[in-house]
This record gives C-alpha cells, sequence and structure tokens, in this order.
C-alpha cells in the first residue's frame, strides 16, 4: 500500500463525525430535506436509472477523504477533477440531478446546504423512493476545496475486484463484511456498462474463457448483451428488478446471476457467502443493515478544511 494512501486513510480516521447531525437545517433551511426529496422524485418519473447514480455518488465521494462532495467538482484548466478517476469516468452520472437540487435549495436558502449533505440526503432518496428503506440522515459536511483525483485512482476498486480485496480495503474504513455486503446490495437498483463485464465473459483470469461461476443460461443472456464487438458503453441491469430496491439482487447472486465480478464474487467468497443467502431470504435484515451500513459510510469525513459551495461543480470565488 503505498505512503499517499495510508495518509488518507489516517485524515480519514481520525476525524471525529460528533459534529454531524440529524435535522441540523431545521432552523436555516427548514424544508431542506423536502426539496431535496420533490427533485429526486421528478428525477425518478423522468429517468428511473438516474436516481441509482445518485446515489452511487455517496460511495464514489466518501471513499475518498470521506463525504466532502470532492467528486462533483468539474475539471478545471490545471486541475483535473475526480470524474476523470479510472473508476468513474464513463461511468458516473446524473450530475445534473445534483445541479438541480442545489439550485432549488439555493433559491429558498442561499448558503445554507452543502453539496455534500446533499449527496447524503439525495442518495438515502434514492433508497426510500424505490420502495427501500427510510432514515434519518446525520448532517453538517462541509464541501472540499480541492478534487482528489490521484487518492481516487489509488482507493477506488475495480468492478473486477475479488471479495477478498474487498473486505481488506472496507476494513480499512471500519467497515465490517456485513456492511460490505449490505453496501454492495444498494446494486438493487440501476445499471452497469457492457466494459465491466467483456473480462468476465470472455477472458475470466486470463484464461480465454467465461466466469465458471456465471449460471449458462445468464451467460447466453448476457453474451448477447454484450457480445465482442460491442460498444462497451452499452448497460445492462444489475438484478432482476432494477427500478426496486429490494433483496432481489442477493437471490440473483445465490442463482449465479450476478452482474458483476465485485457482485458475485460476494457468493463465491466463503466469508461473505453467509450474509449474502441471509439477505437473500430476509428483506427486513438487509434493510437494516444497509441503513446501518450507509450512516457508517456518512460518517467518513476527513480533517481538510471546506466551504458550502454556491455551485456544487466548482469551488467558490475568492
Amino acid at each position: 500500500m503505498s505512503s499517499l494512501f495510508l495518509l488518507f486513510l489516517l485524515h480519514i480516521t481520525i476525524a471525529a463525525a460528533a459534529q454531524l447531525r440529524p435535522d441540523l437545517y431545521l432552523p436555516t433551511c427548514p424544508n431542506a430535506e423536502s426539496i431535496v426529496r420533490d427533485v429526486m422524485k421528478k428525477a425518478l418519473i423522468r429517468e428511473p436509472r438516474s436516481v441509482a447514480s445518485v446515489m452511487r455518488l455517496q460511495f464514489h465521494d466518501c471513499f475518498v477523504n470521506g463525504c466532502d462532495a470532492s467528486v462533483l467538482l468539474d475539471d478545471t484548466p490545471t486541475v483535473p477533477g475526480e470524474k476523470q478517476a479510472l473508476s468513474n469516468i464513463n461511468s458516473l452520472r446524473s450530475f445534473e440531478v445534483i445541479d438541480e437540487i442545489k439550485a432549488a435549495l439555493e433559491k429558498v436558502c442561499p448558503g445554507c446546504v452543502s453539496c455534500a449533505d446533499i449527496v447524503i440526503m439525495a442518495a438515502r432518496d434514492a433508497v426510500a423512493l424505490t420502495g427501500g428503506p427510510d432514515w434519518k440522515v446525520k448532517l453538517g459536511r462541509l464541501d472540499s476545496l480541492s478534487p482528489w483525483l490521484e487518492e481516487s485512482n489509488e482507493i477506488m476498486p475495480s468492478p473486477r475486484s475479488n471479495a477478498s480485496y474487498l473486505i481488506d480495503l472496507f476494513k480499512k474504513f471500519n467497515l465490517s463484511v456485513e456492511d460490505l455486503v449490505a453496501l454492495s446490495g444498494t446494486h438493487s437498483i440501476g445499471q452497469a456498462r457492457c466494459f465491466s463485464i467483456m473480462f468476465r465473459l470472455y477472458n475470466q483470469s486470463g484464461t480465454g474463457r467465461p466466469d465458471p461461476a456465471i449460471e449458462p443460461k445468464y451467460r447466453e443472456k448476457l453474451n448477447k448483451l454484450c457480445p465482442t464487438n460491442v460498444d462497451q458503453n452499452v448497460t445492462g441491469d444489475l438484478d432482476a428488478t432494477p427500478r426496486v430496491f429490494d433483496n432481489q439482487y442477493f437471490k440473483d447472486l445465490v442463482a449465479g446471476r450476478g452482474f458483476l465480478n465485485s457482485d458475485q464474487t460476494l457468493y463465491t467468497f466463503t466469508q461473505t457467502r453467509s450474509f449474502v443467502k441471509l439477505f437473500s431470504k430476509d428483506q427486513s435484515v438487509f434493510f437494516k443493515a444497509v441503513v446501518n451500513g450507509m450512516l457508517k459510510l456518512g460518517d467518513l469525513q476527513s480533517n481538510q478544511r471546506g466551504e458550502i459551495r454556491r455551485n456544487c461543480r466548482v469551488i467558490n470565488k475568492r
């Protein structure tokens, strides 16, 4: 592990989450959470996939130097943003939904609600609006003053990652094996690109053969969706009910129908398999675990200075 990665893990783990609390904006922007949810409802109607994309921003933001909205920053002529990171480019999307939320909040209570808190509220709403659990989020984060492109490339896992690697990675952020499996369950909604599974279909581990963990009929379906000559930006559903937040994702893993290698490996690996089986049988247990995991993910912070951006894509002018 590089010294740079260790340094940023230290920044995250020494930062206390004590200043975060529910209902922070009640005195200054009492309708903040309802405004966020209203925009998310409109986004869901307009393009159902968009809310899943917004939800994923929380993971890609919080794992890189804490939840500071650094992932939302656009490139500048001199500083490339995290949107160019290997795990983000041509993958993260629906930034315009965050823009829409921020604009609505700025009309009512300018300079009050941070972009980092918007990501946390919107991710919660993405789950709740698609049939999943609802919960109180803690608020009070500040927005970063710079992106962390190099750190993002260092930290964020690949769709090729196996469960052993993911367990070790999550442990560095004080996230348990149960947290890993539950948070992976957020793939209950949304889609991913053929780019992420071509190696699984045609050259798993350099064998020139498909991943034997893929159920044969499901593999036939994926071969049709993603032939060798496909535009690799074509997308496929992450589970059999991609617009409903439920435990179908885990049922699919048990059946060998996980879309991503990093998903299916949770069932093939002994240490994570018991949680996959549990969540596949009991949706209420999964819902409780995913709420706990999302709250712990939202507690990741750094000791860097911050601000409340007026525009989530750029730092405020000095």
